[in-house]
């Protein structure tokens, strides 16, 4: 089949993008930044970069036109809800109106593949510990501009659906971690024992508020759920993409310093508390489950040590 994944130059869209070609499917997929495309390097020659910005429909349309494809994924979005509160205009209109942008150039084009929009779990805001884990039928409550844009390519993944009879439907991606990732907890502590290993940085480690408890899958598990969601999903549903179960920070510390080759120290910096913290984010993922049959097969562990892996292969070079 002919994949085009947008935002294929991202984290969850390079794991993707390497899935895809394993199975022997053709892959397109859109970057934004050039230096974007240095993630993609290991499948240099196999796969199709198209530069595209999807706040301009016509250049989406130009992708598409390349591309044909006969599955899309939907990943490209600005995807920080502390960019989202500097930046709220720009987050809108790059994930709100970008979601229009995809689907109205499939609609000029004639294209009818198979749509999944990535939606995210930021659109349920603040849970109350009592009511994890989380369903699909919970009130939506974005606590932030970034949370309201993915509600927005939600209801217009439905939309599309159904007026125009385009195939889509929605995965509402929880806490993703793994080899590559950066700016989450699991990638900073993991980075932070490299660099203490190989001298980058001083003892102690600093951390922030280690007591939360966060629902953490592993990208090589969520893109596997991201297939069977498009290939055995119903369009027009909402999945949550996620392990269903709740690990403290605490626990992601205190096993990647138990693997660490060094003895290391760690302080809590109040620079790194925030205001408020969520205590605990967990989902239901019995839907997905009950709808295709996946389940998360990577252990914490394994992407701990393959996450600590990474950054010690990077700062050993």
């Amino acid at each position: 089949m002919r994949i085009f994944i947008t935002g294929m130059s991202g984290f969850i869209g390079g794991h993707l993008a390497a899935r895809m070609l394993e199975e022997g499917h053709q892959v397109w997929g859109t970057y934004f930044i050039k230096k974007e495309l240095r993630s993609l390097d290991a499948l240099k020659g196999r796969i199709t970069p198209i530069h595209c910005d999807v706040r301009d429909r016509r250049s989406l349309r130009a992708a598409l036109a390349r591309a044909r494809p006969d599955r899309v994924y939907h990943l490209a979005a600005q995807s920080f809800p502390t960019v989202s509160w500097a930046y709220p205009a720009l987050t809108m209109d790059t994930n709100a109106q970008g979601t229009i942008n995809l689907f109205e150039a499939l609609l000029w084009s004639k294209l009818r593949p198979r749509v999944l929009v990535a939606g995210s779990s930021a659109i349920y805001g603040f849970v109350a510990p009592e009511e994890v884990p989380v369903k699909e039928e919970h009130p939506l409550r974005p606590l932030h501009p970034y949370g309201v844009s993915k509600v927005a390519q939600e209801m217009l993944a439905y939309q599309y659906f159904k007026n125009s009879g385009i195939w889509a439907n929605t995965a509402r991606i929880f806490n993703t971690t793994g080899p590559g990732k950066v700016h989450d907890v699991c990638a900073d502590f993991a980075s932070q024992v490299a660099r203490i290993e190989y001298r980058r940085q001083r003892n102690p480690m600093r951390v922030g508020n280690l007591a939360p408890r966060r629902d953490i899958t592993d990208v090589r598990d969520q893109v596997l759920g991201l297939e069977a969601i498009l290939e055995k999903g119903s369009p027009g549903e909402a999945y949550n993409l996620c392990s269903a179960r709740a690990v403290a920070i605490q626990e992601v510390l205190d096993r990647l310093v138990a693997m660490s080759t060094t003895s290391i120290e760690v302080v809590v910096d109040k620079k790194l508390l925030r205001p408020t913290d969520e205590p605990v984010i967990m989902g239901d993922n019995g839907k997905v489950v009950r709808a295709t049959g996946w389940r998360p097969g990577i252990t914490l562990s394994r992407t701990l040590k393959d996450t600590l892996d990474h950054w010690r292969q990077r700062f050993h070079r």
